[in-house]
């Protein structure tokens, strides 16, 4: 794949005529995919495709096409040269683009992974034997993600990775689940088989008479799942420039100084300990680290290549979007395995869904319990919680209500497989709140 890429680069660069200059994108993949549902095989496949994203750009003019790679480098070219046409064709047409920022500093980058995966079909056998007897639904994602980028000045970027992602549920009855996940690109049988022991304990519980709570204000744990739908939905104009400019960002309150978070909460956009590429889609670099929020004080901003032209800022790489790729929250010091002690009497919560806002300047958002959600009193569970409705704002439950983050920190994937398989992920530790506030 990655000789294809250069030699198709190549071949571009031979096409551009007078001030023309050209930049492409590639996006690929070889994936096995496995549904699994009653724990047996539903639904086995793989997916493999490699797309590049070309763009012909003349002046402040551009305009782009994806093209769908064969494989076969004559072919491609065949395709490739018939697509500069029609695009050269369209481009006089086009308005000129004020904020158009092009990477004319030839920066060139290798990342290959060493696949240190087992076979599909050893990850299957494993998940199979864990779950017999079980009502074990989820799917299984492993393969290898490649992303390139190429351009008429001579920069080559190459990035391979290799991991798995294995999302799953043990039903116990209707709605009553509970919910786990497993990923990284080395599968270890004893981690999975002490993630498959949690689970069956948690499930055993849901066996319990429900409770359901009046709403009101209540101790409670986030685990890290449940804060990754936090900070999902935090990244929706959170952490961007641009959202920062319009003041359409929830974390207004931090921009303009008026609100802290708690000195315990550090985030960062986190490329290097991450599964994204260390390039974006216009050639521009990552830098390793990006700080965005401080010891609960906002301390950064994500900044694409279009925010660095409008608002002449220097860009750090980020999507056009501005929307985080690999998102690490600092440890805290409270160990999981003391989590239930010091919750005391509370909400343990496994995983939110169904995230909104409902003031976003005001950072408040709402949202659903999912999945094992569980009553504890005296640092033991006593029952099943039905679903309840969380309001709340941000500057609450990451600031004067969050009392200690874990040690320990899990390594989340992004399940995403719109058009390809995801490189997002995050690296998030679970969050004691001293109070959090159900309505529903």
């Amino acid at each position: 794949m990655q000789k294809h890429f250069m030699e198709l680069a190549d071949f571009l660069t031979s096409q551009m005529r007078g001030d023309e200059v050209y930049t492409s994108y590639l996006t690929a993949e070889d994936s096995d995919f496995v549904r699994i549902n009653h724990g047996q095989i539903r639904q086995p496949g793989s997916v493999s495709q490699a797309n590049l994203q070309l763009r012909l750009l003349q002046g402040k003019r551009q305009c782009s096409v994806t093209v769908g790679l064969i494989g076969d480098l004559e072919a491609d070219k065949a395709q490739l040269r018939a697509q500069l046409h029609d695009l050269r064709e369209l481009l006089p047409h086009l308005p000129e683009d004020p904020h158009l920022l092009i990477n004319e500093s030839v920066d060139n980058s290798e990342h290959i992974e060493t696949n240190e995966l087992p076979t599909t079909a050893d990850m299957v056998d494993n998940i199979l034997k864990e779950s017999t007897g079980l009502d074990c639904v989820g799917i299984l994602a492993s393969g290898s993600n490649y992303r390139a980028f190429a351009n008429s000045f001579g920069q080559r970027n190459w990035f391979s990775s290799h991991n798995f992602n294995w999302d799953w549920s043990l039903v116990h009855s209707v709605d009553k689940a509970v919910k786990s996940g497993y990923a990284g690109k080395e599968w270890d049988s004893n981690v999975f088989a002490s993630k498959m022991k949690d689970a069956k304990a948690q499930l055993k519980l849901l066996a319990r008479p429900s409770k359901t709570l009046k709403p009101g204000s209540v101790r409670a744990y986030l685990s890290p799942v449940a804060l990754s739908e936090i900070l999902d939905l935090l990244s929706w104009s959170g952490f961007g420039l641009a959202s920062h400019k319009n003041k359409t960002t929830p974390l207004l309150g931090l921009l303009e100084g008026n609100q802290r978070l708690s000195p315990q909460f550090s985030l960062q956009e986190d490329v290097v300990g991450g599964v994204a590429p260390d390039f974006q889609s216009d050639g521009f670099r990552r830098p390793s680290q990006v700080s965005l929020i401080e010891e609960g004080r906002l301390s950064g901003a994500l900044i694409s290549p279009r925010s660095a032209k409008e608002f002449g800022a220097q860009t750090t790489g980020a999507n056009g979007g501005e929307s985080p790729d690999s998102l690490a929250v600092t440890a805290g010091d409270l160990p999981t395995a003391d989590v239930l002690k010091e919750l005391g009497t509370g909400v343990w919560i496994g995983n939110l869904w169904y995230l909104n806002y409902s003031d976003r300047t005001a950072g408040r958002m709402t949202g659903m319990t999912r999945f094992a959600t569980f009553w504890v009193e005296n640092g033991e569970i006593v029952a099943p919680l039905n679903v309840m409705r969380f309001d709340d704002t941000i500057h609450r439950m990451l600031g004067s209500e969050l009392e200690a983050l874990t040690v320990e920190r899990d390594l989340l994937l992004s399940a995403s497989t719109y058009y390809n398989r995801s490189t997002g992920s995050s690296r998030l530790p679970g969050v004691l709140l001293k109070d959090f506030a159900f309505t529903l």
